[in-house]
């Protein structure tokens, strides 16, 4: 059965992204194409399905590195069923949970910080009295990564 393929101009303008962004995406595995007699790119329309999961996952913060690992498990010729979807986005829950715990940590340490005016992670005394996090050999922001 003949499935009918696009140019990389028309996925470009349904999918709403530059011809270089398509590109991008079929080095980095998360679509691929096929090539004419006259190597030019063609793609079968449920590749716009895929872009717009991409486009979707990185609106909430998703790396691409995490995206194309949920995109790997999906057979590349089809596109994502509504199944597919449910699968993949149960599994990315946790992550944006703890990102959304992770900047509610941050907005709400960087209130504090800022409000009582020392600006010093090194001598603060409510946040890190005496330093004790660099004490124990610990760098970086650790209170506002959650780690202390």
């Amino acid at each position: 059965m003949w499935k009918s393929v696009l140019s990389v101009g028309e996925v470009a303008r349904r999918s709403g992204i530059a011809v270089s962004a398509l590109h991008f995406y079929e080095r980095k595995g998360l679509i691929r194409s096929v090539r004419t007699s006259g190597n030019q790119r063609r793609y079968e329309r449920s590749v716009l399905r895929r872009i717009a999961i991409i486009q979707v996952a990185q609106s909430v913060g998703l790396s691409l590195e995490e995206i194309g690992a949920a995109l790997a498990g999906l057979p590349a010729d089809k596109a994502p069923s509504t199944a597919d979807w449910e699968r993949m986005s149960a599994g990315w829950r946790d992550a944006l949970d703890a990102r959304i715990a992770q900047l509610g940590r941050l907005r709400d340490g960087l209130g504090s910080c800022i409000g009582c005016g020392c600006l010093s992670t090194e001598t603060c005394p409510l946040r890190n009295p005496g330093d004790r996090i660099g004490r124990r050999g610990k760098t970086g922001p650790r209170i506002l990564l959650g780690e202390e």
